[in-house]
């Protein structure tokens, strides 16, 4: 076979590999063949985050989870956990609650913002959360999550979807019912966070029944994965291991959402991106400080950002003295008189 053929062959296989490829969606919301998810984060998913993640990969995003009861109330911090912009489409507010009524009505709050999803979390393991019977607290009660679920579906012409844990705890792993059970009620996808809320963030998720929820011929909308992805090489070998829709991100994006580019680039080549240099993370650093003042005003912009400091820079040599001024830093000029002073000290420096 002469090149000239074996060039045109090569071309026919490839773009019948990227037809044969299934397209992951969420009721009619296109999100490619693999899509990776920013998790909903409280105190860190707004807006300023958001950002920075949509602009290195991030393919669907989740607002950090908003009280029905707060939206009800019309509680200030509540409604400002609405704010969503054009950029960051496809995204989804999520809200939690334990209360039918409530649910429905923040779901009815929630669609006249027009976001592109309606998301329910059922997996929040904190225990104030979880002591007003919302979050994972709903994981106890499965008949009660249906009817909130339910609830929410009839009052949001969006696409309804859910995240969730794998149950409360060791004994009682009720995740596949659950899985049939909010699909025969109308959810568009599921993210499952391979831990119960007996474990909170500790020990190693477990992805086999996340798996198992994925292979069960019932279930026929996208499944996605979370917990513990924080490598490009995780990534591809659970992929490819469990064999589900896609991927969410949490904890591993802080400070660092390069993660998306670096997994896509992975998975598209089989080699890893290079690490973003200095210069890089001071700029998306200010990037980030500059929508957080933009959004919430200079005070509480300033105030909010200093948790994100740390992992910005982790690893950085001689960086806890500026870590130190960066903190105590009441004016975002201050603040941007020590970014100058770091371009300086750190002159050509990768890390």
């Amino acid at each position: 076979m002469n090149s000239q053929w074996l060039f045109v062959l090569n071309i026919v296989i490839l773009q019948s590999s990227k037809s044969a490829a299934k397209l992951v969606k969420i009721a009619d919301i296109d999100l490619g063949d693999f899509p990776l998810l920013l998790a909903p984060m409280e105190d860190v998913s707004d807006p300023p985050f958001r950002k920075v993640c949509k602009e290195h990969g991030a393919d669907l995003m989740f607002t950090e989870f908003i009280s029905s009861e707060g939206l009800i109330r019309d509680a200030i911090k509540s409604r400002q956990k609405l704010d969503i912009f054009d950029y960051e489409r496809p995204i989804g507010i999520q809200i939690f609650g334990g209360d039918e009524d409530a649910m429905g009505m923040a779901a009815a709050i929630v669609d006249a913002t027009n976001p592109d999803i309606v998301d329910i979390n059922y997996g929040c393991p904190v225990k104030k959360v979880v002591c007003k019977g919302a979050g994972a607290g709903v994981l106890k009660d499965v008949d009660l999550m249906v009817r909130l679920t339910q609830a929410v579906v009839k009052r949001t012409n969006k696409p309804v979807t859910v995240k969730t844990r794998l149950g409360w705890d060791e004994s009682s792993k009720n995740i596949m019912e659950v899985a049939e059970r909010l699909q025969d009620v109308g959810i568009k996808a599921l993210s499952i966070h391979g831990r119960t809320r007996a474990q909170l963030y500790k020990g190693e998720a477990d992805w086999t029944l996340i798996a198992a929820v994925k292979n069960n011929p019932r279930i026929h909308i996208p499944i996605f994965g979370n917990g513990d992805i924080d490598s490009p090489q995780k990534a591809v070998e659970y992929k490819n291991r469990y064999g589900v829709d896609g991927i969410m991100i949490g904890r591993a994006s802080i400070g660092y959402p390069w993660i998306f580019r670096e997994i896509k680039h992975f998975m598209a080549t089989g080699k890893e991106l290079a690490a973003p240099d200095f210069n890089e993370r001071l700029q998306t650093c200010r990037v980030h400080l500059e929508s957080s003042i933009d959004w919430k005003g200079e005070k509480l912009g300033i105030v909010e950002m200093r948790r994100h400091y740390t992992h910005y820079f982790k690893g950085l040599q001689d960086f806890k003295p500026f870590r130190t001024r960066l903190v105590q830093a009441l004016e975002k000029d201050e603040l941007f008189r020590v970014f100058e002073e770091m371009a300086l000290h750190y002159q050509e420096l990768t890390v």
